[in-house]
Order: structure tokens, then C-alpha cells, then sequence
């Protein structure tokens, strides 16, 4: 039988102006609550009505990413001015541990594909998909994308799946070995699975990176690689983008589809071991990154410092250089933000991230949905 999503549209009451350039609305959507103690990792799609779905990660047993959660919606019907006020379950806990980490993807089809992660223990978790050819109504049983055989911890951030212009889907994974009874193995390989028949089949690509250089001994020292995410460039390449324990974003990039991918360099994107999202603007062609931007901040230790500021970039040439100064988005010190979902809705752009403040909360309690206008990112006045 098919999963059924049901609608519940109890609706935030306000009226709301269109927003100017130099305006930000941000909306505290998902608090933690005594019975949910973490909301966290959403991503958006638009519907055909009009109405914007926003599913995210509900947890229920505790804070951890090891604690049991499952996925959860609110809706809008106004270009995410304004939310529903109750969340909807979307799909159970299919995990001995949990499932979370959603990205949607209105694929060229026209349907609506669900990728989420359904964890099982430490050496065990997996990318899933689901299928909706009414607009969310019902879901079809679920694709493993890795198979059993093919042992591991893949990690796939919210809001990271994307479909080529070949139409070909790439899930951009971090595989983390971890053994039975050991220690979390954090360096993580970087590797995608590839599907090109719309998401009935998957494989593995042909080439993957772990930061160490060709011929280097299985010892040798190499960066924390975490977190992957990729993005289309304007020649046909793909662009790599990982969260490191080197002080910056670094970039792979692939000529052939995904199949394989240079070597790992640093980037003017500094920052703490947090992810960066990156996606391209449909009206003006450039890409948009958001992430912890450490430029002239006094040194620090990016492995052990806060996921703050929250800033925001564009880039006019597929991710060469990019816009100085950055553009600020969140200032606050004692805040805490990342896993951002991006969706441009008109000539707005909705922002999902987590957003805690350490004095009252932990790291990845609170989600925030923040809109602002596209030529936001432009006004260096």
C-alpha cells in the first residue's frame, strides 16, 4: 500500500507586505517542544496548487542524531509568508534508529521524489527514495539506494540530491567505515550514486575522494571530509563542495557526470567544520552559497568553534571567486546555525536552517525559515 500523507491546514493568521530590498523576514517556525526535542534538516518543494511543503526532521526520543525521529510537514499557502501551525507526519521511523535528513525534488516527470536517510546503527545507514505522482497525496514504497552488500555509514545532508540536465539523479554521499564496537570513523569518503533511468535503478560512481593525494599510504595524513553537496555548473561540469577540518570549504569537480572527481582543493569559503549549501539563482544564473563565513574573524579553531556567523555569497563565474563582503544573515555570537535548505519562490528566496541559541538550547534544537529578496544579495549599499 502506499504511504498517504494527510493535510492538516491550520493556518498562522498575518498580513504580510511584499518585502523590500534591504528586508529580512525571519520566521522561528520549529521550536523544540518537552515532546520534540530537536527539529532540524528540512528541505522545501512547491506544489501545483500554489502551497509550499516543508518537511523536516522530527525527533522524539531525545537530541542526538542516533535518537529516534521520524519526518514531519507544515505548509504554506502564501510564498512562505506565513505556516501551518501543527506538524504532520509524513513518514514514520522506518529505522532501528531513526529517519531523517529529507531532500524533495520535483523531477523532470513532473513527479515528487522524498530522499531521506533511514539509520540503523553506526554501520548501517542508507539513502531511501519515495515517489509522488499526486502532488504528496500518497508515496510509493520505498528504493534503497545503497544496497546491503555494500556495507557502511553514508551520510546525505537535507536539500543535496539534484537532477542533471541529462536528467541523470546524483545523491552526493560521505561513506564513513565504522567498526563494530569502535570509534565513529569521522573522515568520511566522498562518492555519489547515480541513477538514469528517473530513479528506479542506482549504482555507485566510478571514482570517489578521501583528501589523501594518488599513491599515498593508507596512513597517510589527509583532511576531514564530510558532508557533501553538488551543483551543475553552466559548461555541463559538476562541482564538489565538502565541509573540512582545513579551515574552509573545498571543491571537487567532475567532467563526466559524477562518476569520478579531481582532487579536494581549499576554497575562499572559510569556515568551521560545518556544511555550506550552494545552489544556482534562476533569475540571474549565479550561484548562491550560504555558510559560516570566518573572513576576519580572529583565528580560530575550525574544528572546534561555534556554526556562527551566518552569511551569504554570490558567485558571477560558477564558483571561481566570490561576492566581498559577504552578506550577513545571522550576527549572533551565541547562535548556532546550519543544515540550510534553499528554495527561490518568485523573486523570493526561503532560507530553512536550524538556529539555536546556546544559551538556551543545544546545538540543533530550533529550525528558521528566513525570506528575502533576491536582490538582497546584490545591495552592497
Amino acid at each position: 500500500m502506499p504511504f498517504r500523507t494527510i493535510f492538516a491546514f491550520s493556518f498562522l493568521i498575518a498580513a504580510v507586505a511584499p518585502l523590500k530590498a534591504d528586508e529580512l523576514q525571519k520566521i522561528p517556525l520549529l521550536p523544540h517542544t518537552e515532546e520534540s526535542p530537536r527539529k532540524s534538516e528540512g528541505d522545501f518543494v512547491q506544489l501545483k496548487d500554489g502551497r509550499i511543503l516543508f518537511v523536516f526532521s522530527k525527533f522524539t526520543g531525545g537530541k542526538s542524531d542516533f535518537d529516534p525521529s521520524h519526518l514531519a510537514s507544515r505548509v504554506s499557502t502564501n510564498g512562505g509568508r506565513t505556516w501551518s501551525s501543527d506538524d504532520v507526519v509524513v513518514l514514520e521511523n522506518e529505522g532501528k534508529m531513526n529517519t531523517m535528513s529529507v531532500s524533495l525534488n520535483r523531477l523532470a516527470d513532473g513527479r515528487i521524489a522524498l530522499f531521506y536517510a533511514r539509520k540503523n546503527s553506526l554501520q548501517d545507514c542508507r539513502p531511501c527514495v519515495r515517489f509522488s505522482s499526486d502532488e504528496t497525496k500518497t508515496w510509493s514504497e520505498p528504493t534503497q539506494i545503497v544496497p546491503d552488500a555494500e556495507n557502511g555509514y553514508y551520510v546525505v545532508n537535507n536539500d543535496r540530491v539534484v537532477q542533471l540536465a541529462s536528467g541523470r539523479l546524483v545523491v552526493p554521499l560521505a561513506w564513513h567505515d565504522n567498526p563494530v564496537g569502535g570509534k565513529f570513523e569521522a573522515r568520511g569518503v566522498l562518492v555519489c550514486y547515480l541513477s538514469d533511468d528517473a530513479g528506479k535503478t542506482w549504482r555507485r560512481g566510478k571514482g570517489s575522494q578521501n583528501g589523501a593525494p594518488a599513491g599515498a599510504s593508507a596512513d597517510a595524513k589527509r583532511i576531514l571530509l564530510q558532508e557533501p553537496g553538488v551543483v551543475e555548473l553552466k559548461n555541463g561540469e559538476l562541482l564538489m563542495f565538502a565541509r573540512t577540518s582545513a579551515g574552509s570549504q573545498h571543491f571537487c569537480r567532475s567532467t563526466d557526470g559524477g562518476e569520478t572527481w579531481s582532487m579536494p582543493e581549499p576554497t575562499t569559503l572559510l569556515g568551521p567544520v560545518a556544511p555550506a549549501s550552494i545552489e544556482r539563482i534562476p533569475s540571474t544564473g549565479d550561484l548562491l552559497c550560504i555558510w559560516n563565513d570566518y573572513t576576519g574573524l580572529p583565528p580560530r579553531d575550525p574544528k572546534a568553534s561555534k556554526r556562527t556567523p551566518l552569511k551569504a555569497a554570490v558567485s558571477k563565474d560558477d564558483g571561481r571567486t566570490w561576492s566581498t563582503p559577504s552578506r550577513m544573515l545571522e550576527p549572533d555570537m551565541n547562535g548556532f546555525y546550519c543544515y540550510t535548505a534553499i528554495e527561490f519562490v518568485g523573486d523570493d528566496i526561503l532560507l530553512g536552517y536550524c538556529a539555536s541559541d546556546l544559551r538556551t538550547s543545544q546545538t540543533l534544537a530550533d529550525t528558521q525559515i528566513t525570506r528575502l529578496p533576491v536582490r538582497w544579495l546584490y545591495d552592497t549599499k
